[in-house]
């Protein structure tokens, strides 16, 4: 009963679901082909590259949950390298790093959650095993795949804050969707406590840990950071600053703290916001500020120089790490404004010091750790920002000892992939595996 309900609401939606994600296709390129898929249409061609070989199906739904499932993709075709591996997102953004995953054999888009369009896309695909990164539990998938004897997988779970009491309230639908799932990976003993609460059985709950710890550590020598300071035209003996994953409302923030500091030391600044799409905005916001920047997508290659106190003004997808390396100081967004913070241990893997703001929510264990290992400094409002940058700054030394500690926080922290692996490989029969 509980399913036929599901069905007739989301059936009741689909005057709204399909003309507005047939604008998103519209605007932000994404082909009638892509658009297809969400009905669980999928091309000949790309079924051809799984050739018969076994395959896992796994979902994550945009940039964030694809960056986190990176180790996890590695560690499955090392162990299981005859075995295909299909990725699937819900975004644009998501599709884009997914192309770019060596590991990946086939992308898709993840068909709606209508009977029809799930059943056809485990036709085609007709997955071994399916991992979710995550949250992304819906009924319909769940329950065709179980159906068709095909395990899944949640990995690297957790329930957020804001998220928990939300769930508990509906812990009636939730138990019957999570009882088809069959394990649950999640990050920290509290994340597994809150899933029980909300309906998973406890018998298939697990602690994996946290697979964006399972960062690879890279530690860039000056060489390196010069010459990639070179590709993106910043000029020699300029400080630079990156702020990575900026959303409304940062941006103002840190382009008033840059505009402060480029008047007392040579300095450039690397603007990525979270979403690409909004870099038009974003460059109206330096013009109102009168401050020259340059567009990632129009830049030159090789590039000139660009003058002292300019912005790059990113606007693509898939270069943040190289943007990471570069800086003296990173930025972390999401964090001066009610989002919940993004990765810190992406820039700490390259050996850059990091700073952030006070909403670090959704990463409440990695905030604490980086905190705890001296890699990081986290301000207590947006007031703050321009003070602690110049601080760091004009700080060589201690610059260097964060990045430092944070190397050495991510060397300690590692693992999570092959936690993960363990209970993923008890759900393949063992005369499946490679």
């Amino acid at each position: 009963m509980l399913y036929v309900l599901y069905d007739i609401l989301f059936y009741l939606l689909t005057p709204l679901i399909i003309p507005y994600h047939l604008y998103r296709s519209l605007k932000r390129g994404r082909s009638l082909a892509g658009f297809g898929e969400r009905f669980g249409f999928i091309p000949a061609d790309k079924l051809s590259r799984l050739a018969g070989a076994r395959t896992v199906w796994i979902h994550a739904v945009s940039v964030g949950e694809t960056m986190a499932v990176r180790p996890l993709l590695k560690e499955l075709k090392r162990r299981h390298p005859a075995w295909r591996l299909v990725l699937s997102n819900g975004t644009e953004t998501g599709q884009r790093i997914a192309r770019g995953i060596a590991e990946v054999d086939l992308c898709l888009y993840v068909p709606f959650d209508y009977r029809f369009a799930v059943g056809r896309a485990l036709r085609a695909v007709a997955p071994s095993l399916v991992i979710i990164v995550e949250t992304e539990l819906w009924p319909n998938f769940l329950l065709a795949a179980r159906r068709r004897g095909i395990p899944t997988v949640l990995v690297n779970g957790r329930i957020s804050d804001r998220s928990f009491p939300r769930y508990r309230r509906f812990c009636r639908f939730f138990a019957p969707v999570l009882a088809e799932v069959s394990a649950f990976c999640m990050q920290t003993e509290e994340d597994a406590r809150r899933i029980v609460a909300i309906g998973a059985p406890p018998a298939r709950v697990h602690v994996a840990r946290n697979l964006k710890y399972d960062l690879p550590v890279a530690e860039v020598g000056p060489a390196e950071r010069q010459q990639l300071r070179q590709t993106y035209a910043i000029p020699a003996g300029v400080s630079v600053i990156t702020a990575g994953s900026t959303h409304p409302g940062e941006e103002e923030q840190v382009v008033a703290a840059f505009a402060r500091l480029r008047q007392e030391r040579p300095l450039a600044l690397v603007l990525v916001p979270r979403h690409p799409e909004r870099a038009a905005e974003v460059g109206e916001l330096l013009r109102q500020w009168g401050i020259p920047f340059i567009v990632r997508s129009r830049l030159a290659s090789p590039a000139a120089p660009a003058p002292p106190g300019t912005v790059l003004l990113v606007d693509t997808i898939g270069e943040l790490m190289k943007f990471y390396a570069l800086a003296d100081v990173v930025f972390v967004g999401g964090s001066l404004v009610d989002t919940g913070g993004h990765n810190l241990l992406e820039p700490a893997s390259v050996g850059a010091p990091v700073v952030f703001g006070p909403h670090m929510h959704n990463f409440r264990e990695i905030t604490a750790l980086v905190l705890e290992a001296g890699a990081g400094s986290q301000l207590a409002d947006s007031a703050a920002l321009a003070g602690e940058l110049d601080r760091l700054l004009a700080a060589p030394a201690q610059r260097q000892r964060m990045g430092g500690a944070g190397l050495q926080l991510l060397a300690r922290c590692g693992g999570a992939a092959a936690r993960h692996l363990e209970i993923i490989d008890r759900l393949i029969p063992a005369g499946e595996r490679s």
